[in-house]
């Protein structure tokens, strides 16, 4: 059977999923990107440069990996683009890049909506991107949104033309400014032409593949946490970064999947608004930011940082049938000296050791249970679990034990090959 590794992210993004995954990718022969828009960001860094992915996935910097953007992903060709163009000053081969027909096009109206809508949410605003990506997703499930495919097709002018006046009514109803119809056509037409090497059935490309005991690697964007369904909702992104999206977004069926590696790092983090039960708006969550460098590869936002939330994680491994952990910046809470878990929530007298839906809107009365450990301990670039730090080893076999699923990968440091493999 080929086998089809997958990797999600266990909290709010920004796990270092981009590491796993193009170390996955060095062995595998296709890098499969399914759900998301240019609102994820993957910061890769390799000898010393750092490289930031917002719709290929990163897998493509291997010589021998072909890359795929399936049909869960809504892509706006602006970016993608901009994209191409640096990674082929990088001398990278964009002949091994493969885009789904059925992936939806994010356009100008679609950025402009997004700020409409955060606007009129107003203090219930919800911080995303302002990328464009829910409302394109909006699209997508109000039956008008226009794909890949459909740029091709004799009424593609005609629909994107309806949706731009359709849109512009809107904008001017709430006073924002009205779109240069001619302009996004002309430019769409553009986008058309220069996309057209690169566009295929992705799913039968996908099948194919499988049949020939080809090896994948599905990159996931954003986090458990995000997910429209399963995640912190209504401060979640538009699609689902879980493994459900992982099927939906590429056409794959659950008995392709093999291994589902479950992205976490050794501290907790997020961007934008949203319940963070383990937050540390302190000298500590400031300390972690500094130290782990935390600041969105979208955005540039500081992100908010605290302690590990092994109850959330429980949650997260659960529903997505996780098989085994990458635990990242285990380096940095070495440098913390002293850094704590949270192994359970204790709300109105009763306390959860595992994640229930009591929680939900009562997260602020929630009194997270920690316990306590020695993390003095120096890892940087290391290699070989048996040499770790016992005091980095009894951090690993708590998290282990909670979550009943092995630490298989562990960061030690920013570059790509900074990790033990056990």
């Amino acid at each position: 059977m080929a086998k089809v590794s997958v990797v999600l992210g266990l909290n709010y993004g920004d796990e270092g999923k981009g590491k796993v995954s193009t170390f996955l990718a060095s062995n595998s022969d296709i890098a499969l990107r399914c759900t998301g828009g240019n609102n994820a960001g993957h910061t890769v860094e390799l000898n010393g440069q750092k490289i930031v992915f917002h719709l290929i996935p990163s897998g493509i910097l291997n010589d021998k990996t072909e890359a795929v953007i399936g049909n869960g992903v809504v892509l706006d060709p602006k970016v993608l683009f901009e994209e191409i163009d640096a990674l082929q000053e990088l001398g990278v081969d964009l002949k091994k890049l493969h885009i789904s027909t059925r992936a939806h096009l994010i356009f100008l109206y679609h950025l402009v909506e997004d700020k409409l809508q955060e606007f009129l949410k107003g203090d219930d605003k919800v911080g995303t991107t302002a990328r464009g990506i829910g409302p394109c997703y909006m699209d997508k499930a109000n039956r008008i949104g226009l794909r890949i495919i459909d740029m091709y097709s004799d009424t593609f002018e005609n629909k994107l033309r309806r949706n731009i006046k359709n849109k512009n009514q809107i904008f001017e109803l709430y006073g924002f400014p009205t779109l240069d119809e001619e302009k996004i056509v002309a430019d769409y037409l553009n986008y058309r032409d220069r996309l057209k090497p690169y566009v295929c059935d992705t799913v039968s490309y996908l099948h194919r593949a499988i049949e020939e005991d080809k090896t994948i690697v599905c990159e996931g964007a954003q986090a458990t946490g995000l997910d429209m369904d399963l995640g912190d909702y209504p401060m979640v992104t538009s699609s689902n970064p879980t493994i459900g999206g992982i099927q939906t977004g590429s056409g794959l069926g659950a008995k392709d999947l093999t291994d589902i590696y479950g992205v976490c790092k050794a501290y907790a983090s997020r961007v934008g608004e949203g319940p963070f039960i383990s937050e540390q708006n302190n000298e500590i969550g400031d300390t972690i930011r500094e130290l782990g460098h935390e600041y969105g590869a979208t955005t540039k936002r500081p992100r908010r940082c605290g302690w590990m939330d092994l109850v959330a994680l429980k949650y997260a491994v659960r529903i997505n049938s996780i098989t085994s952990l990458a635990l990242n910046h285990l380096d940095t809470i070495g440098k913390l000296k002293r850094a704590k878990l949270c192994v359970a929530y204790k709300l109105n007298d009763k306390l959860y050791d595992e994640y229930s839906d009591d929680i939900i809107g009562h997260e602020e009365e929630v009194t997270p249970i920690y316990e306590d450990f020695d993390t003095d301990f120096d890892i940087n670039g290391q290699k070989n679990y048996d040499e770790l730090d016992e005091k980095a080893k009894v951090y690993i076999k708590r998290i282990e034990k909670h979550l009943n699923v092995p630490v298989k990968f562990i960061g030690t440091g920013p570059d790509n090959d900074d990790m033990i493999i056990r």
